[in-house]
Protein backbone atom coordinates (compact mmCIF):
# COMPACT_ATOMS: atom_id res chain seq x y z
CA UNK A 1 0.00 0.00 0.00
CA UNK A 2 1.17 3.43 -0.90
CA UNK A 3 1.52 6.31 1.21
CA UNK A 4 0.66 8.20 -1.78
CA UNK A 5 -2.88 6.16 -2.28
CA UNK A 6 -3.54 6.00 1.25
CA UNK A 7 -3.21 9.51 1.87
CA UNK A 8 -5.62 10.51 -1.09
CA UNK A 9 -7.97 7.52 0.32
CA UNK A 10 -8.06 9.33 4.01
CA UNK A 11 -8.63 12.61 2.58
CA UNK A 12 -11.82 11.33 0.32
CA UNK A 13 -13.15 9.38 3.22
CA UNK A 14 -12.93 12.23 5.90
CA UNK A 15 -13.49 14.99 3.35
CA UNK A 16 -17.41 12.97 2.75
CA UNK A 17 -17.80 12.89 6.61
CA UNK A 18 -17.13 16.47 7.07
CA UNK A 19 -19.51 17.20 4.00
CA UNK A 20 -22.11 15.31 5.25
CA UNK A 21 -22.08 16.36 8.91
CA UNK A 22 -22.02 20.00 7.76
CA UNK A 23 -25.56 19.09 5.67
CA UNK A 24 -26.65 17.48 8.58
CA UNK A 25 -26.94 20.69 10.77
CA UNK A 26 -29.52 19.00 13.31
CA UNK A 27 -26.84 16.30 14.20
CA UNK A 28 -24.48 18.82 15.44
CA UNK A 29 -27.39 20.65 17.71
CA UNK A 30 -28.50 17.32 19.38
CA UNK A 31 -24.94 16.53 19.60
CA UNK A 32 -24.81 19.56 22.46
CA UNK A 33 -28.29 20.13 22.95
CA UNK A 34 -28.61 16.57 24.85
CA UNK A 35 -25.56 17.26 27.27
CA UNK A 36 -26.33 21.25 27.79
CA UNK A 37 -29.56 19.51 29.32
CA UNK A 38 -28.05 17.44 31.98
CA UNK A 39 -25.55 20.46 32.96
CA UNK A 40 -28.10 23.06 32.86
CA UNK A 41 -31.04 21.41 34.18
CA UNK A 42 -30.24 18.00 35.32
CA UNK A 43 -27.25 19.20 37.31
CA UNK A 44 -28.86 22.22 38.73
CA UNK A 45 -31.61 20.28 40.07
CA UNK A 46 -29.44 17.35 41.52
CA UNK A 47 -26.47 19.61 42.73
CA UNK A 48 -27.72 19.66 46.36
CA UNK A 49 -28.56 16.04 46.66
CA UNK A 50 -25.40 14.89 45.32
CA UNK A 51 -22.49 15.90 47.61
CA UNK A 52 -19.00 15.36 46.00
CA UNK A 53 -16.28 15.17 48.61
CA UNK A 54 -12.62 15.14 47.84
CA UNK A 55 -11.28 12.10 45.55
CA UNK A 56 -8.81 12.10 42.53
CA UNK A 57 -7.89 14.30 40.82
CA UNK A 58 -9.86 16.60 42.83
CA UNK A 59 -7.80 18.47 45.38
CA UNK A 60 -11.22 20.32 47.16
CA UNK A 61 -14.63 19.84 47.30
CA UNK A 62 -16.01 21.11 43.61
CA UNK A 63 -19.51 22.21 42.46
CA UNK A 64 -21.85 19.10 41.28
CA UNK A 65 -21.91 20.62 37.31
CA UNK A 66 -17.69 20.33 37.41
CA UNK A 67 -17.72 16.63 38.22
CA UNK A 68 -20.34 15.72 35.47
CA UNK A 69 -18.63 17.54 32.55
CA UNK A 70 -15.99 15.19 32.35
CA UNK A 71 -19.07 12.33 32.27
CA UNK A 72 -20.69 14.57 29.23
CA UNK A 73 -17.98 14.97 27.16
CA UNK A 74 -17.84 11.27 27.08
CA UNK A 75 -21.69 11.76 26.21
CA UNK A 76 -20.79 13.45 23.55
CA UNK A 77 -18.11 11.04 22.50
CA UNK A 78 -20.55 7.74 22.75
CA UNK A 79 -23.54 9.57 20.92
CA UNK A 80 -21.31 10.16 18.14
CA UNK A 81 -19.67 7.24 17.64
CA UNK A 82 -22.82 5.18 17.99
CA UNK A 83 -24.39 7.80 14.84
CA UNK A 84 -21.46 7.50 13.18
CA UNK A 85 -21.85 3.59 13.11
CA UNK A 86 -25.99 4.23 12.21
CA UNK A 87 -24.32 6.15 8.96
CA UNK A 88 -22.06 3.10 8.52
CA UNK A 89 -25.36 0.77 8.49
CA UNK A 90 -27.11 3.20 6.18
CA UNK A 91 -24.05 3.25 4.09
CA UNK A 92 -24.01 -1.26 3.51
CA UNK A 93 -27.91 -1.09 3.17
CA UNK A 94 -27.58 1.61 0.32
CA UNK A 95 -24.18 -0.41 -1.08
CA UNK A 96 -21.74 2.30 -0.45
CA UNK A 97 -19.52 0.60 1.89
CA UNK A 98 -19.89 -2.35 -0.94
CA UNK A 99 -18.62 0.44 -3.47
CA UNK A 100 -15.96 1.48 -1.32
CA UNK A 101 -14.16 -1.39 -0.04
CA UNK A 102 -13.37 -2.48 -3.87
CA UNK A 103 -10.75 0.60 -3.36
CA UNK A 104 -7.25 -1.16 -4.10
CA UNK A 105 -6.51 -0.74 -0.22
CA UNK A 106 -6.78 -3.34 2.56
CA UNK A 107 -10.16 -3.56 4.31
CA UNK A 108 -8.51 -2.60 7.32
CA UNK A 109 -7.14 0.71 6.46
CA UNK A 110 -10.67 1.91 4.79
CA UNK A 111 -12.38 0.88 8.00
CA UNK A 112 -9.84 2.24 9.76
CA UNK A 113 -10.15 5.62 7.58
CA UNK A 114 -14.08 5.84 8.61
CA UNK A 115 -12.88 5.29 11.99
CA UNK A 116 -10.91 7.85 12.08
CA UNK A 117 -12.86 10.74 10.24
CA UNK A 118 -15.57 9.49 12.77
CA UNK A 119 -13.43 10.35 16.14
CA UNK A 120 -12.36 13.88 14.15
CA UNK A 121 -16.11 15.11 14.12
CA UNK A 122 -16.40 13.36 17.66
CA UNK A 123 -13.93 15.27 19.49
CA UNK A 124 -14.79 18.68 17.59
CA UNK A 125 -18.03 18.48 19.17
CA UNK A 126 -16.77 17.48 22.48
CA UNK A 127 -14.56 20.85 22.90
CA UNK A 128 -17.32 22.69 21.15
CA UNK A 129 -19.08 21.58 24.23
CA UNK A 130 -16.41 22.17 26.71
CA UNK A 131 -16.46 26.00 25.21
CA UNK A 132 -20.07 26.08 26.03
CA UNK A 133 -19.74 24.58 29.20
CA UNK A 134 -17.29 27.43 30.59
CA UNK A 135 -19.67 29.88 29.28
CA UNK A 136 -22.05 28.43 31.90
CA UNK A 137 -19.44 28.97 34.23
CA UNK A 138 -18.21 25.86 34.65
CA UNK A 139 -13.97 26.21 35.43
CA UNK A 140 -11.77 23.58 34.05
CA UNK A 141 -7.90 24.37 34.01
CA UNK A 142 -6.73 25.71 30.83
CA UNK A 143 -3.89 23.52 30.53
CA UNK A 144 -6.15 20.24 31.27
CA UNK A 145 -7.56 21.48 27.41
CA UNK A 146 -4.52 20.29 25.64
CA UNK A 147 -3.77 17.84 28.18
CA UNK A 148 -7.46 15.97 27.62
CA UNK A 149 -6.86 16.02 23.68
CA UNK A 150 -5.16 12.61 23.02
CA UNK A 151 -7.42 11.28 25.63
CA UNK A 152 -10.43 12.46 24.20
CA UNK A 153 -9.02 11.30 20.61
CA UNK A 154 -8.33 7.92 22.07
CA UNK A 155 -11.45 7.50 23.63
CA UNK A 156 -13.83 8.66 20.94
CA UNK A 157 -11.89 6.01 19.15
CA UNK A 158 -12.50 3.28 21.17
CA UNK A 159 -15.98 4.16 21.41
CA UNK A 160 -16.21 4.62 17.62
CA UNK A 161 -15.00 1.11 17.39
CA UNK A 162 -17.48 0.17 19.31
CA UNK A 163 -20.09 1.59 17.11
CA UNK A 164 -18.65 0.05 14.22
CA UNK A 165 -18.38 -3.21 15.52
CA UNK A 166 -22.29 -2.85 16.44
CA UNK A 167 -22.79 -2.04 13.18
CA UNK A 168 -21.30 -5.64 11.67
CA UNK A 169 -23.91 -7.22 13.74
CA UNK A 170 -27.15 -5.01 13.18
CA UNK A 171 -28.15 -5.80 9.76
CA UNK A 172 -31.38 -3.61 9.09
CA UNK A 173 -31.22 -0.02 9.81
CA UNK A 174 -34.75 0.35 11.17
CA UNK A 175 -33.26 -2.23 14.12
CA UNK A 176 -30.62 -0.15 14.21
CA UNK A 177 -32.01 2.87 16.65
CA UNK A 178 -33.13 -0.14 19.38
CA UNK A 179 -30.01 -1.75 19.59
CA UNK A 180 -28.57 2.22 19.87
CA UNK A 181 -30.34 2.66 22.99
CA UNK A 182 -29.74 -1.09 23.93
CA UNK A 183 -25.88 -0.07 24.30
CA UNK A 184 -26.01 3.92 25.09
CA UNK A 185 -27.84 3.77 28.21
CA UNK A 186 -26.59 1.10 30.33
CA UNK A 187 -23.29 1.93 29.05
CA UNK A 188 -24.20 5.62 30.33
CA UNK A 189 -26.07 5.15 33.79
CA UNK A 190 -23.25 2.51 34.70
CA UNK A 191 -20.87 4.64 35.25
CA UNK A 192 -19.10 7.56 36.90
CA UNK A 193 -20.87 9.64 34.42
CA UNK A 194 -23.08 11.58 36.60
CA UNK A 195 -21.93 10.09 40.18
CA UNK A 196 -18.93 8.42 41.40
CA UNK A 197 -18.57 5.09 42.06
CA UNK A 198 -17.70 4.37 45.42
CA UNK A 199 -21.17 6.02 45.92
CA UNK A 200 -22.69 2.87 44.57
CA UNK A 201 -20.76 0.66 46.69
CA UNK A 202 -21.43 2.58 49.80
CA UNK A 203 -25.35 2.33 48.93
CA UNK A 204 -25.23 -1.26 48.73
CA UNK A 205 -25.32 -1.69 45.11
CA UNK A 206 -22.52 -4.30 45.08
CA UNK A 207 -23.65 -5.81 41.63
CA UNK A 208 -23.98 -2.61 39.88
CA UNK A 209 -20.66 -1.09 40.96
CA UNK A 210 -18.91 -4.40 39.98
CA UNK A 211 -20.63 -3.88 36.42
CA UNK A 212 -19.57 -0.13 36.32
CA UNK A 213 -15.62 -1.39 37.16
CA UNK A 214 -16.15 -3.62 34.16
CA UNK A 215 -17.53 -1.22 31.82
CA UNK A 216 -15.46 0.35 28.88
CA UNK A 217 -16.79 3.93 29.37
CA UNK A 218 -16.27 3.75 32.60
CA UNK A 219 -12.54 4.12 32.06
CA UNK A 220 -13.14 6.40 29.58
CA UNK A 221 -14.78 8.97 31.26
CA UNK A 222 -12.26 8.43 34.03
CA UNK A 223 -9.28 8.65 31.77
CA UNK A 224 -10.76 12.26 30.72
CA UNK A 225 -11.74 13.18 34.44
CA UNK A 226 -7.78 12.73 35.22
CA UNK A 227 -6.22 14.15 32.04
CA UNK A 228 -8.50 17.66 32.21
CA UNK A 229 -6.53 18.19 35.57
CA UNK A 230 -3.26 17.16 34.73
CA UNK A 231 -2.88 13.76 36.05
CA UNK A 232 -2.40 10.46 34.11
CA UNK A 233 -5.49 7.43 34.78
CA UNK A 234 -2.87 4.76 33.33
CA UNK A 235 -4.86 1.95 34.39
CA UNK A 236 -8.22 3.42 32.65
CA UNK A 237 -6.06 4.23 29.26
CA UNK A 238 -4.79 1.40 28.81
CA UNK A 239 -8.09 -0.62 29.18
CA UNK A 240 -9.37 1.92 26.67
CA UNK A 241 -6.39 1.24 24.45
CA UNK A 242 -7.10 -2.09 24.95
CA UNK A 243 -10.89 -2.15 24.47
CA UNK A 244 -9.96 -0.15 20.98
CA UNK A 245 -7.59 -2.81 20.04
CA UNK A 246 -10.40 -5.50 20.73
CA UNK A 247 -13.31 -3.58 19.17
CA UNK A 248 -11.37 -2.92 16.27
CA UNK A 249 -10.47 -6.23 15.54
CA UNK A 250 -13.47 -8.11 15.32
CA UNK A 251 -15.09 -5.18 13.74
CA UNK A 252 -12.62 -6.10 11.08
CA UNK A 253 -13.13 -9.29 11.22
CA UNK A 254 -16.57 -9.71 10.27
CA UNK A 255 -17.20 -6.45 8.50
CA UNK A 256 -19.21 -8.22 5.10
CA UNK A 257 -19.78 -5.08 3.28
CA UNK A 258 -22.39 -7.25 0.85
CA UNK A 259 -24.51 -8.04 4.25
CA UNK A 260 -27.22 -5.17 3.15
CA UNK A 261 -27.63 -6.86 0.09
CA UNK A 262 -28.91 -9.91 1.17
CA UNK A 263 -32.42 -9.07 1.70
CA UNK A 264 -32.61 -7.60 -1.49
CA UNK A 265 -30.84 -10.74 -3.54
CA UNK A 266 -33.27 -13.22 -1.73
CA UNK A 267 -30.84 -14.31 0.51
CA UNK A 268 -27.53 -14.43 -2.20
CA UNK A 269 -25.02 -12.21 -2.57
CA UNK A 270 -25.10 -9.51 -4.73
Amino acid sequence: MRLSHAWLALQAIAGREIAKFVRQGGRFASALVRPLLWLVVFAAGFQNVFGVSIIPPYDTYIPYQVYIVPGLLGMVLLFNGMQSSLAMVYDREMGMMRLLLTAPLPRSFLLFAKLLAGTLLSVLQAYVFLVIAWLFGVEVPWSGWLYALPVVVLSGMMLGALGLLLSVQVRQLENFAGTMNFVIFPMFFVSPALYPLWKLEESGAAVVHLVAQWNPFTHAVEAIRFALYGQLAATSLAIVAGCLVAFFTLAVRGYDPQRGMLRRTGGKPA
